[in-house]
Formats: C-alpha cells, structure tokens, sequence
C-alpha cells in the first residue's frame, strides 16, 4: 500500500535522511521518498505490518509533525 504523509518543518538533505531512516526502520515499510519541496513523504509499506499511526509516531520522534 502507499500512503503519502505531509511533514511540516522538513528544510534540507539531513531532514531528508532523517524521515527516510526512521520510517524504512519500521518493519512492514519497504520505501520512504521525502520530497522536501512539497513537503511531503511517500511511504510504501505493508499494512498488516504497519500502521499510519506507527509511522506518524516515527517521523514525530525524530523531530518533525505530521499534518
């Protein structure tokens, strides 16, 4: 499944590599792709492993809210 998540407060390449680290640890998701300029992340993941809330959670303790 694909989901894409809008993140406010990404701004540069380690905001980038931060979300993409800290989702593709999650177990179930396959891809993460930041597009800073939209401000936004698309997520390919496995929902029976995996949930929006899981993933929010994720992008959230790195520093970073999901809208």
């Amino acid at each position: 499944m694909e989901k894409t998540l809008n993140v406010q407060g990404m701004s540069c390449g380690h905001c980038k590599m931060s979300v993409e680290g800290a989702l593709n640890k999650l177990d179930g998701v396959s891809a993460a792709e930041v597009n800073l300029e939209a401000g936004t992340v698309d997520v390919t993941f496995d929902e029976s492993k995996v949930n929006e809330d899981a993933m929010k959670e994720a992008i959230e303790e790195q520093g970073y809210d999901v809208a």
